[in-house]
């Protein structure tokens, strides 16, 4: 079976430093190639794109379980242990949450464990596992 393609994302920043000391220290990525206006970073074996720019985008929200997420977010979807490692790891670096780590869809097909948080620009990041993992796409 080949392997799953890895994807590409590009975001804006407004502070270089402050996004290459957020991504390698805090969510633990490795740091790719970089020049004055842009850095590449391993996200868990994709590669996102941080370009500074002048000012950040404006950025809808949409109400999801009562809470107000931004309709622009990426993240990942680990496996169980590792989103409980990663929150935990999170919580004890007194990392400010948008949305705190939490269970959604209880006891239900599509049972996730979810957190939102932003990066020093205010990207919007989400970070999920299922407890089923074969429950990803299931309806």
């Amino acid at each position: 079976m080949a392997e799953t393609p890895r994807f590409h994302l590009a975001f804006p920043v407004i502070d270089l430093e402050a996004t290459r000391h957020f991504y390698t220290a805090v969510l633990g990525c490795r740091l790719g190639r970089e020049d004055q206006r842009w850095i590449d970073f391993d996200f868990f074996g994709h590669q996102i794109t941080a370009h500074l720019c002048e000012r950040m985008p404006d950025v809808a929200s949409n109400a999801v379980d009562g809470r107000q997420v931004p309709a622009s977010h990426f993240g990942l979807v680990l496996e169980w242990e590792q989103w409980h490692a990663l929150a935990e790891r999170l919580a004890a670096r007194e990392v400010e949450f948008l949305i705190q780590p939490h269970i959604r869809f209880a006891g239900q097909v599509g049972e996730q464990a979810t957190l939102f948080l932003r990066d020093p620009s205010g990207n919007g990041l989400e970070f999920k596992a299922f407890r089923d993992a074969a429950a990803l796409f299931a309806r």
